[in-house]
């Protein structure tokens, strides 16, 4: 089973980024709304995995600000 690493940043202007490594398909958009909550994102961004076939899961970056 593959690792499963969630990284949050937020900037000192409070600007945030979610950075998703290890989910997939849906798994991956339930994390990320859960991150969310009732925000949206300025700018969503899918990492070249996540169009890959492989198994080892899709990965996506959530960048958002206030």
């Amino acid at each position: 089973m593959q690792q499963k690493t969630i990284t949050v940043l937020i900037d000192e202007t409070g600007n945030s980024s979610v950075d998703l490594d290890g989910y997939a398909g849906h798994g991956c958009e339930k994390v990320l709304k859960d991150f969310q909550g009732d925000d949206f994102a300025k700018v969503q961004r899918k990492k070249p995995v996540f169009y890959s076939q492989t198994s080892e899961g899709q990965d996506r970056q959530l960048k958002s600000g206030r």
